[in-house]
């Protein structure tokens, strides 16, 4: 196999997911050309890669920015293309990609007409973790497996030497990014003051992390509101590398289900994720699931009338105000778990 084409356009934890995927490929075929079409944002933490073409894909561009793709890879015909994405979105995109091999998820995962726009569908898995999907096209083409995944997404010099400058100040610290790209995903504020508190009665400095959204700094605000113990609020103020050197040097992360959860993964910091809308066992930090919070199969449960395993993989629960299940107590002895371990 000598030239292949991803497409993953977003999210931040998908991401972070498809490159576990794409060092597998380089480990054991080192050769292969690899071009990733990728979103302007997921863009940003993963630019500086070796030895991999991207193309940017904005989806605020439509049709003009598939036009413009078409045009870009031209000249290629790919060995085999990897549509990793089923939103219709990207399988548009994938048609102004040129490839012997259309590969794409199996009949079961499939959505949005994806299986139109592929001639080859990946191995049937049932309840598997996004990763472990990714790792189904590698399979599709014969990669030879990995023992554990890796990531190794390389940061650039600033961003290292900014992140290291804060710690310098700051010292051991945790954080907590708190929002999550949907309202009804967060947890509550006065809970994560409580738990900032905690921590801080600890010696463990909190520093509070997020985009540059809207959300991410009303959810911020409000939980200065109800304390004063944030050694620092970055929300909105790093770029993706600066967020992910930070990271690095974290004691630990407790966010939601959110990017920062996964870049913590890829960096092996330990995290706590605050899980109710979706199965963690599929959408949760992928080396940290004995360390997740969560009350999804109670929620499910309820809303279904059926243990979790006998729904559908993927299946969500719904409703603006199930985070508030999860206790301030369940998180608070968790973090005491880990600091301990």
């Amino acid at each position: 196999m000598k030239k292949i084409c991803l497409i993953r356009l977003s999210a931040i934890g998908d991401v972070c997911h498809a490159v576990a995927m794409v060092k597998r490929i380089q480990h054991h075929w080192p050769q292969t050309q690899i071009t990733w079409v990728i979103g302007k944002i997921e863009y940003q933490l993963v630019r500086l890669m070796p030895d991999v073409d991207f193309v940017v894909y904005d989806k605020k561009d439509g049709k003009a920015g598939v036009k413009r793709l078409k045009a870009t890879l031209a000249d290629t015909t790919f060995d085999a293309l990897f549509v990793m994405q089923v939103a219709l979105r990207a399988n548009l995109v994938s048609t102004a990609i040129k490839a012997k091999q259309r590969i794409g998820f199996d009949w079961r995962r499939s959505k949005e007409l994806h299986w139109l726009f592929t001639n080859k569908r990946v191995k049937p898995r049932i309840n598997a973790h996004v990763l472990d999907g990714f790792m189904d096209f590698a399979d599709a083409i014969g990669v030879p497996q990995v023992a554990t995944p890796q990531w190794n997404i390389p940061l650039e010099t600033e961003a290292e030497a900014w992140a290291a400058k804060q710690v310098a100040e700051i010292g051991e610290f945790a954080i907590i990014s708190p929002a999550a790209s949907k309202q009804e995903r967060n947890w509550l504020p006065e809970r994560y003051a409580g738990i900032i508190d905690h921590m801080h009665a600890k010696s463990l400095p909190v520093v509070l992390c997020g985009g540059p959204g809207e959300l991410d700094r009303r959810t911020a605000d409000a939980i200065l509101s109800h304390t004063d113990q944030v050694a620092r609020n970055y929300v909105g103020k790093t770029s993706l590398h600066q967020l992910q050197a930070l990271i690095k040097h974290a004691k630990l992360v407790v966010a939601p289900d959110t990017g920062p959860t996964h870049m913590a993964t890829t960096v092996g910091t330990p995290v706590i994720g605050l899980y109710a809308h979706s199965n963690p066992r599929r959408t949760g930090p992928y080396n940290d699931l004995d360390n997740v919070v969560s009350v999804y199969d109670e929620c499910v449960q309820e809303q279904y009338n059926k243990h979790w395993e006998r729904l559908p993989w993927g299946t969500r629960a719904k409703g603006e105000h199930l985070m508030e299940r999860i206790s301030l107590h369940a998180v608070i002895e968790r973090i005491d778990r880990l600091l301990t371990d």
